[in-house]
């Protein structure tokens, strides 16, 4: 399950371009939510995700006692030395969790969170990507043509965005497969419904983009 866990990680990496500490960050706080609605709110919970070692471990940290006040923060030395044959009096002891162990509704709120946080950074990635070509040219290709608005659909290489009628030269027309320039307006995230990708204005009527095309001539 590690190694299967951690080569996707790298495919997230490397193919969409993922911030895996931060991704990691959020798959910590998921399964930490998961085994404190599965085994009882303990207090103290170990989650070690080593991408390095490929150390995916979780664990409930409990205190070694003689008489157990608190089960949730500890443990008898007879339970104790079932998970650990050094266990002591005043020492701790980790108990390992499988996550074959948790629940259904626990591991299917993991997975949401996770599948949430790879569309929350591939969301910022675009964000930063296009937020860098502001007021500058790019390279697209014609991928898709609403002959009744006028608008058209580019390719730009990691997604596709739309040029709308309104920001195209009177009179010109495009075929699907066409390459085309078009100038970067302005880039906006989307602080109201984060779910939603940002805003990307393009044009090819902008002054801007004259400008643009001048200075490369």
């Amino acid at each position: 399950m590690n190694n299967e866990f951690f080569d996707a990680l790298l495919i997230l990496e490397q193919e969409k371009g993922i911030n895996v500490e931060s991704l990691l960050s959020k798959i910590s706080v998921a399964i930490e939510n998961a085994v404190k609605k599965d085994f009882g709110e303990p207090e103290n919970i170990i989650i070690d995700i080593n991408p390095e070692k490929r150390k995916f471990a979780v664990a409930i940290r409990k205190q070694v006692v003689e008489e157990v006040t608190n089960p949730k923060a500890e443990i008898a030395l007879e339970e104790a030395r079932l998970h650990s044959k050094r266990a002591a009096i005043g020492g701790h002891v980790d108990i390992k969790i499988k996550t074959k162990d948790m629940g259904r509704i626990a591991a299917q709120s993991a997975k949401h969170v996770f599948r949430q946080g790879i569309k929350e950074e591939e969301r910022m990635n675009t964000f930063k990507e296009y937020q860098s070509k502001v007021h500058e040219l790019i390279s697209a290709k014609v991928v898709g043509i609403d002959y009744e608005r006028g608008n058209v659909t580019l390719n730009m290489g990691k997604g596709e965005l739309m040029l709308p009628a309104a920001e195209m030269i009177p009179g010109e027309s495009f075929e699907i497969g066409d390459n085309v320039r078009v100038y970067v307006v302005d880039v906006k995230r989307n602080t109201e419904k984060t779910s939603r990708p940002p805003k990307i204005m393009i044009s090819r009527t902008h002054p801007g983009m004259v400008k643009r095309l001048f200075e490369l001539e």
